[in-house]
């Protein structure tokens, strides 16, 4: 089981690394407050040790950010670009081998 420091890691470097697309501008996570929610979906996978690409998808997927005042919610998913995912995948391989 993930503890709170190692969430808090692994929430800071997402949040620094990581990005959502918004009519090309780019909001770091930590900017949007949405780098500790990142951790707490993904830090299970670190731990079972199941990083993949598919795997981390269905955990943005499972991240709704509201819009427009909470007109609408997007998935966390639709709003990372494909490249940044990718990214995501990469810094959490990384962040795995010292967990």
């Amino acid at each position: 089981m993930a503890n709170t420091v190692q969430i808090e890691k692994l929430a800071a470097e997402i949040g620094e690394n990581i990005y959502i697309d918004v009519a090309s501008w780019h909001l770091y996570l930590t900017e949007a407050h949405l780098h500790t929610s990142v951790a707490e979906k993904v830090a299970p996978l670190l731990e079972d040790g199941d990083i993949d690409a598919s795997a981390v998808m269905e955990a943005l997927k499972g991240i709704q950010v509201p819009v427009g005042g909470k007109q609408v919610f997007l998935s966390l998913a639709q709003l990372i670009p494909s490249a940044v995912q990718q990214d995501l995948v990469k810094l959490l391989e990384d962040f795995q081998s010292r967990w």
